[in-house]
């Protein structure tokens, strides 16, 4: 593969950044500020990295103008250089490109629909009335049901599968082993026997949405499971049926939702987190790592629950001072009834 070359001054142009430095200098990757060599750009988005700017190989560094002063290096200078060096990460990548067309071994239904400029990959399985659109990828072996569609500028790694009656929309990234539309977890208990539900709902999922690998959404048990636009899911999130999750909202890796649970716009779910079932959580909030939400969320902000990691003789202490809680709040409180009772009669006493 050719090494992929810019010089600094075509990348200060594409990011509309300030260039300080050389701007013939010929960067062809990115790194970070310890590792980066000198035809590399690196970043400065974390103060606590500040320590290593001085002492960085790189060729040039993206920095606020606050971290410029006193740099004598190339630099970029931009606002968020972040955000900077996430626009131009996708100059370096070298994810293979793919080639339309449909693949010798694939399986398409008769009356499935196919954009002649997508990548159908080997073994793919497109059941009937499917729809893929315009320079749709679909990596090997992957599996797309009935009635379902995906829009264009779609990609999907190897080995996801799509059930029956899943609507994907524009430019959706989801990585392998993604499993969309499967059964909600639905039973009715009779004196004792669980009897199945049919979960006769689908899945919706808006466009510029990033579901990662061996993520779950399953289908509605009667309306559909929404995804909202611009979400993003990290690897190994279950999403039960009848969940809804507003625009923009991401979730880092292993958080579980339970069903018919709504969540509103612009929030971030970290690792780990729990929600129960039939609850709803306003816009704009942020849960932090293993916390478990039992109930709604009506108040934009941070919510947290648990206890923070500590030396694990201090837990002990402190997990067997929390099983103590209960007798000392009925102790406190008949303290309290003692109290009042005293104050009372003296009070009595005194106007006699």
């Amino acid at each position: 593969m050719a090494v992929l070359s810019f010089s600094l001054g075509q990348l200060a142009e594409q990011l509309g950044a300030t260039l300080q430095g050389d701007a013939e200098l010929r960067i062809s990757g990115l790194a970070a500020l310890q590792q980066a060599q000198p035809s590399d750009l690196s970043f400065l988005a974390n103060a606590q990295y500040r320590k290593f700017l001085a002492s960085s190989q790189a060729g040039a560094v993206l920095l606020t103008e606050a971290d410029a002063l006193g740099y004598s290096g190339n630099a970029l200078i931009t606002a968020n250089p972040y955000l900077a060096y996430a626009r131009l990460s996708h100059l370096f990548d070298r994810k293979p490109q793919a080639v339309p067309g449909i693949h010798p071994s694939a399986l398409v239904a008769a009356d499935a629909q196919v954009d002649p400029t997508a990548s159908i990959g080997p073994g793919v399985v497109i059941e009937s009335q499917a729809r893929i659109g315009a320079q749709v990828v679909i990596g090997a072996y992957s599996v797309v049901g009935a009635r379902s569609s995906i829009g264009d500028g779609g990609w999907l790694a190897p080995r996801v599968t799509l059930y029956h009656d899943v609507q994907i929309g524009q430019r959706v990234v989801i990585q392998s082993g993604a499993v969309i539309g499967g059964e909600g977890f639905g039973f009715a208990n009779d004196k004792g026997v669980w009897e199945k539900i049919a979960q006769i709902g689908g899945v919706r999922i808006g466009d510029d949405v990033e579901i990662g690998a061996n993520t779950t959404i399953d289908r509605g048990a009667l309306s559909d499971t929404v995804i909202g636009n611009g979400v993003k899911l990290d690897n190994q999130i279950m999403i039960a049926h009848n969940v809804q999750i507003g625009d923009h909202t991401a979730m880092a890796g292993c958080v579980g939702i339970s069903g018919s649970t709504k969540i509103g716009r612009h929030c971030m779910i970290a690792g780990g987190v729990g929600m129960v079932g039939h609850i709803e959580v306003c816009d704009n909030v942020f849960v932090t790592g293993m916390t478990m939400v039992t109930r709604s969320i009506s108040e934009p902000g941070a919510y947290s629950s648990g206890t923070a990691m500590q030396p694990a003789g201090e837990w002990k202490k402190s997990a067997a001072r929390i099983r103590q809680l209960d007798d000392m709040a009925r102790r406190l409180q008949q303290l309290e009834k003692q109290l009042a009772a005293v104050t009372s009669g003296g009070d009595t006493s005194s106007e006699a």
